[in-house]
C-alpha cells in the first residue's frame, strides 16, 4: 500500500478553494491501494492533519511526519494546491530534490504557466492566437493614451501570476483603468493588460489518462456576471455546459490547439486552458496546471462526462506520477 501526501492549502487567497479540493481527493482515492494523508501547506505552518483533525508537524528537511514515535515518509505526492507554492513550481522542485514523485507537471512548466504573460509568449511563435496585450510591473510609468492605443477598450486587467479570477477587472471606459491597476496590484506586483475578446468561452481540460494525452470534452461557459469572476466560478453566478455548444469544426481547432499546447510546454498531469473563440478560432487566455477538483469543478465535471470517475482520475494521477519516477 502507497503512503499518498495529499497537499493543499497555500500561501495565496485561493488557499480555502485548495483545502475543499484535497478534501475530495481524499475521500475518492482507493484505500485498498492507497493510504492517504492530508498535508496542510500554509504560510504559518506546514502539518499533517489526522481523521481527529489532530495536527503534526512536517519535517521539512525530508517531508517527513512522526505520529506517536513513528516517522511516517509518503511515496507519492498529490498535488491539490491552487496558487503559490504548488502551481508555481516551488513544490515541485522542492519535491524534485528530495526525489519524492508529484502528480502535477515539472518545476519550470509549473513556473511558466502561472506566468500569463511568459506562457503567451512562449506559445505565440507556434501559431497559438491570444489577446492583443500591454504588461506593467509595479512602480512602472502609466501611459493610459498607450494602453488603449494598443488594447481599446473594452480591456481586462489581470494580476500576471494569480487563480481564481482574484484582481481581475473589466474596464469599460478608460476612468476606470487607474482603479483596475490598482485592484490588480493587490495580488501581484506584475500585470496583463488585455484587449476583449467577443466570443465563446470554453474551458478545456487536457490529461495523460493511462499513457495518452487525451482532450476532455469542453465546457462552455456562460456568465451572468460581465466575466467568468469569481462569483460566476464558485458562487453559482455562471452556467457550465458541458460538452460546449460549438461545431464539430471549431471543436477540432480548439482541441488540436489545446493538446499542441500541452505537447510544445511537455506537460504532465492535469491542465485546464481558457480559451476564446472569436469567428471560429481559438484564442488562448491562459492554463491552469491545479484546476479545481471538487465534485462541481470543470474538469471533474468534463472527467465525468468521457466516463472518467473522479476515483479513476486521481489514482491515473498517482499511478503516471509513480511510474514516471522509476
Amino acid at each position: 500500500m502507497k503512503n499518498v501526501a495529499i497537499i493543499m492549502g497555500g500561501y495565496s487567497s485561493e488557499y480555502k478553494i485548495s483545502l475543499t479540493s484535497g478534501n475530495v481527493v481524499f475521500q475518492n482515492l482507493d484505500r485498498t491501494k492507497y493510504k492517504p494523508y492530508r498535508i496542510h501547506i500554509l504560510k504559518e505552518k506546514w502539518v499533517y492533519v489526522d481523521e481527529d483533525e489532530q495536527e503534526f508537524p512536517i519535517n521539512k528537511h525530508d517531508f517527513s511526519v512522526e505520529k506517536e514515535g513513528r516517522k511516517i515518509t509518503f511515496d507519492v505526492v498529490f498535488n491539490a494546491i491552487h496558487g503559490t507554492p504548488g502551481e508555481d513550481g516551488l513544490m515541485q522542485a522542492y519535491l524534485e530534490l528530495l526525489q519524492i514523485p508529484q502528480t502535477s507537471c515539472d518545476y519550470y512548466q509549473a513556473a511558466l504557466t502561472f506566468n500569463k504573460r511568459d506562457l503567451l509568449s512562449v506559445l505565440k511563435p507556434y501559431g497559438i492566437k491570444t489577446a492583443q496585450s500591454f504588461y506593467l510591473n509595479q512602480g512602472d510609468a502609466i501611459n493610459q493614451e498607450k494602453i488603449m492605443e494598443i488594447v481599446g477598450l473594452p480591456c481586462f486587467v489581470k494580476p500576471n501570476k494569480s487563480g481564481s479570477s482574484f484582481g481581475i477587472s473589466k474596464v469599460k471606459e478608460s476612468s476606470e483603468l487607474l482603479s483596475a491597476i490598482e485592484n490588480a496590484y493587490r495580488e501581484d506586483n506584475e500585470i496583463i493588460i488585455e484587449s476583449f475578446l467577443d466570443g465563446t468561452e470554453v474551458s478545456v481540460g487536457v490529461i495523460n489518462y493511462k499513457g495518452e494525452i487525451t482532450v476532455l470534452p469542453m465546457t462552455e461557459i456562460v456568465s451572468e456576471n460581465d466575466f467568468f469572476d469569481y462569483e460566476a466560478k464558485y458562487l453559482g453566478k455562471s452556467q457550465e455546459i458541458t460538452p460546449a455548444r460549438i461545431s464539430e469544426e471549431v471543436h477540432r481547432k480548439v482541441a488540436e490547439t489545446a493538446k499542441k499546447a500541452y505537447e510544445i510546454l511537455k506537460m504532465k498531469g492535469f491542465s485546464r486552458s481558457e480559451f476564446i473563440i472569436v469567428n471560429g478560432e481559438p484564442y488562448m487566455l491562459e492554463m491552469n496546471t491545479i484546476p479545481g477538483l471538487t465534485n462541481e469543478s470543470i474538469l471533474p465535471q468534463q472527467a465525468g462526462k468521457a466516463g472518467i470517475s473522479l476515483g479513476q482520475l486521481f489514482e491515473n494521477a498517482i499511478e503516471l506520477a509513480l511510474k514516471i519516477s522509476l
